[in-house]
């Protein structure tokens, strides 16, 4: 019985021969089907942005969290902590595609390869000055603790934006938004018990849970600043201004971490977003190194 060289030219065979992007021609459009005519009176690059702000922010949390495999306490909790980046990953595959899909390409596509999908064009070859997450989810992890912080922050932000943008009139965005909710939920939730667990826990675990909250909290400074895309998309129906938000996220934090018997830090003086407006600062820097290195190296890459 014959067998392969090797397993690349098995792979190879499985696809009739036609050899494979490696990192995504074979995977369906994820907007396949959908009409992503934008609605009239949007500005498509005010729209395009503000999906870039969204799509990375989940793409580098994501990141942020598959750090945790094989690091994580337990099992369990890698198993958990995995899904939660892989739903954000969806989101962000969706956020980037609708992206691409108003024109949001520039350079990236210049980079990348015919046949590489925008949202993968816009996730590998791309500066880092040229993402807009959020200084929160770009932050280091540290221990378990400021990671869980960290996560009940960003997933109660994004999840009082997204029930807030089922109503977008923005179809696709809107049903991103929906499709969104409940993943977020459960990490809201998954979250805020383990923040509780280590709070109420041991004094060591206390110590640890309170030394997250108090690294966390100052990088809410700059989630509730609208910036000027945000506040003409907001004016349009389109978006959200991020300052209805605060006291949604305010509330539940706080009922969190009094629960936990942790002490809730003094609300940091709030900021316009130096990540929205490209200053990616060292950590995303190193972060996008990692995630993009192999896409670069090898941006004809087959399998």
């Amino acid at each position: 019985m014959g067998h392969e060289e090797t397993v690349y030219d098995a792979l190879d065979h499985a696809h009739g021969g036609e050899g494979q992007w490696a990192f995504g021609t074979g995977f369906d459009d994820p907007l396949a089907g959908v009409d992503t005519t934008v609605p009239e009176g949007i500005d498509p690059a005010d729209l395009g942005a503000y999906c870039l702000m969204l799509g990375d922010d989940a793409l580098v949390l994501c990141q942020r969290l598959t750090q945790w495999v094989t690091n994580a306490p337990e099992l369990e909790e890698e198993v958990a902590l995995a899904n939660c980046g892989l739903d954000l990953l969806g989101q962000a595959r969706l956020l980037l595609a609708r992206a691409g899909s108003v024109g949001v390409l520039g350079r990236s596509r210049t980079l990348a390869t015919d046949p590489v999908p925008d949202e993968d064009a816009l996730a590998y070859f791309r500066d880092p000055d040229e993402f807009r997450s959020s200084w929160l989810v770009a932050a280091p992890n540290g221990d378990f603790g400021q990671t869980v912080v960290r996560l009940l922050a960003a997933s109660a932000w994004r999840l009082a934006l997204f029930a807030r943008l089922r109503e977008s009139r923005d179809p696709v965005l809107a049903a991103i938004a929906a499709k969104g909710v409940p993943e977020l939920t459960y990490h809201r939730d998954h979250a805020a018990r383990w923040v509780l667990r280590l709070g109420d826990g041991t004094a060591e675990s206390h110590r640890r849970a309170q030394a997250g909250v108090d690294t966390v909290w100052p990088l809410l400074a700059d989630l509730f600043t609208a910036t000027d895309v945000e506040a003409r998309l907001a004016a349009t129906g389109v978006a959200v201004d991020p300052a209805q938000l605060r006291d949604e996220v305010r509330g539940v934090l706080t009922l969190v971490l009094e629960r936990a018997t942790l002490t809730v830090p003094a609300w940091p003086a709030e900021q316009p977003s130096r990540g929205r407006a490209g200053e990616p600062g060292p950590e995303l820097t190193a972060l996008l190194a990692d995630l993009q290195g192999l896409a670069r190296a090898h941006p004809d890459a087959v399998w």
